[in-house]
């Protein structure tokens, strides 16, 4: 019975890894892309709910509300690129002071209530299920977030095949070179911050459509929640190379990320303990990459320190043959 309930857990919990998701794919647009320290995901991720939540309490049809969350997490991430790269504002400041501001404009978006219920609302995994009877709650909700995963999956990955998305990534690999070529790097940046946020805002809606509220604190730790997830799918990626399998390897980061909490939850950590094992994922997830490359540092000092096989140099060969010659015997070198 136990191992039933485990189990029951681990698949609420790729359900919801996989929703989560779509958020860490934003993440990964600005951690790894570009390079950009962005905490606006805590308060886009929030205002994608909140948007969502509030139109499908007013009578939206549920999927039709996901766009409107998408457009609010752009306009989140348009604010913050405006901060940066018009008033000059450093990045990590300029996500700090839309996050902040973006907790007022979420209420105000929640007609100034912190929790909208979308109770007796069909909502997109109930339509879903309903579409398909023959679907679980929790299959439901996979295959939602499984479609729209893929949808963005392929999405990112012919966007930053074009010349726009390919400039976007040399702007966060090197945006002296990509100055020197005519790019305007703030547009990147820009493009990049309102492209992450979209999709940190329409996962935020989903989550508030699966769990059935939108709430103004939903958003707390999120960005701790997809760097964790970042790392995770990183290390699980290992050495292979390609941006589409890392794109997937972003969701993979996620699910995994899902079910370590829900196991440790399931195993009697308490609620209010989640922020702190978030916490401390996060930092192991941070330090595996250090870790191992620790290790292979110690290897390869360890194989050039070993004793190898001694190869004489060649005086050291030709005083060996002399001492074998009879001193008698005359020298045969003309």
């Amino acid at each position: 019975m136990e191992l039933m309930n485990l189990l029951g857990a681990v698949h609420g919990a790729v359900a919801q890894g996989v929703l989560w998701g779509i958020m860490t794919l934003g993440v990964y647009i600005t951690f790894r892309i570009l390079d950009f320290p962005d905490l606006t995901v805590d308060g886009s991720f929030a205002t994608g709910g909140a948007i969502s939540a509030i139109l499908t309490e007013s009578g939206m049809n549920p999927f039709l509300t996901l766009i409107f969350s998408l457009m609010g997490g752009m306009l989140c991430g348009f604010i913050t690129g405006f901060l940066n790269t018009k008033m000059k504002i450093p990045g990590i400041l300029a996500g700090i002071l839309t996050m902040t501001a973006l907790y007022s404009i979420n209420l105000r978006v929640m007609h100034d209530r912190a929790n909208v219920p979308l109770l007796g609302v069909d909502t997109v995994d109930v339509q879903v299920g309903g579409w398909l009877p023959m679907l679980s709650r929790y299959n439901a909700q996979l295959l939602l977030g499984g479609v729209v995963a893929v949808a963005m999956i392929f999405l990112l990955y012919w966007f930053f095949g074009t010349e726009l998305g390919s400039a976007i990534r040399a702007t966060g690999n090197n945006p002296h070179m990509v100055r020197s070529l005519g790019v305007n790097t703030d547009t990147m940046v820009i493009l990049a911050l309102v492209l992450s946020n979209g999709l940190v805002g329409l996962s935020g809606a989903l989550v508030a459509q699966v769990q059935g509220f939108g709430d103004v604190s939903m958003g707390i730790g999120t960005i701790v929640i997809g760097l964790a997830s970042v790392i995770i799918g990183e290390v699980l990626l290992g050495r292979i190379m390609g941006f589409l399998p890392r794109l997937i390897a972003m969701i993979a980061g996620s699910v995994v990320y899902r079910i370590i909490i829900a196991v440790v939850l399931f195993y009697g950590l308490k609620s209010q303990d989640m922020k702190l094992l978030s916490s401390i994922v996060v930092a192991l997830a941070l330090f595996t990459p250090t870790m191992s490359r620790m290790f292979q540092d110690s290897m390869a000092r360890r194989a050039a320190n070993s004793p190898g096989r001694m190869v004489p140099d060649k005086a050291l060969e030709d005083a060996i043959d002399d001492s074998d010659k009879d001193p008698d015997e005359p020298n045969q070198q003309g």
